[in-house]
């Protein structure tokens, strides 16, 4: 089963969405876990590599919602995520 742990990038940027985008995030996270569970994750999530890394993951779920993520160690010994949301470049502001 998927557990999740906000580093503390997370908190800071999650701190900074409005109402409306954290509820949007909150959809996406849990199609994103509900994919997890049931071993394929939904291609509207648009998940790839972030290129120039060899860990570092990004799902896309509108043109302004983005978040990153991490596979990471087990957390009580379960398959874990990070996920990290971005802010909207200001040209989408």
């Amino acid at each position: 089963m998927p557990t999740f742990e906000a580093e503390a990038r997370f908190r800071r940027e999650y701190a900074k969405l409005t109402q409306g985008e954290r509820e949007q995030f909150r959809v996406a996270r849990i199609k994103f876990v509900t994919g997890l569970r049931a071993g394929r994750v939904s291609s509207s999530l648009r998940i790839k590599r972030v290129q120039g890394t060899t860990d570092v993951y990004e799902m896309t779920w509108a043109p302004d919602g983005r978040a990153t993520f991490r596979y990471g160690d087990a957390v009580r010994l379960r398959s874990s995520y990070r996920l990290a949301p971005c802010r909207r470049p200001r040209y989408l502001r």
